[in-house]
């Protein structure tokens, strides 16, 4: 995945670190298979939190609405896949 997503305007308020971390993520988490992820995205949740580099719920909105431009139907249905799992670490 290039960095193009990165420039959309809508992300202009997020804090750089947290672009940052985020890129890092999507480029760790796309060599992941469905099984590995949640795991991954357990210790992903975790490290960011002792960080305290935690994404609102608006943020989140806005970088999901930017990642989903021009994607098949597909890809979306993989990465809302993957924002439940997101979802469920946050309330455990």
């Amino acid at each position: 995945m290039t960095q193009e997503w990165m420039k959309d305007s809508t992300l202009e308020g997020i804090d750089p670190a947290k672009m940052a971390l985020l890129q890092s993520l999507i480029q760790q988490g796309s060599k992941k298979n469905q099984n590995e992820m949640l795991a991954f995205l357990m210790s992903a949740a975790a490290n960011s939190k002792k960080n305290g580099l935690q994404f609102s719920p608006g943020e989140m909105d806005m970088i999901t609405k930017v990642l989903k431009k021009g994607k098949s139907s597909q890809e979306i249905a993989k990465m809302d896949r993957i924002l439940s799992m997101i979802k469920m670490l946050r309330r455990g």
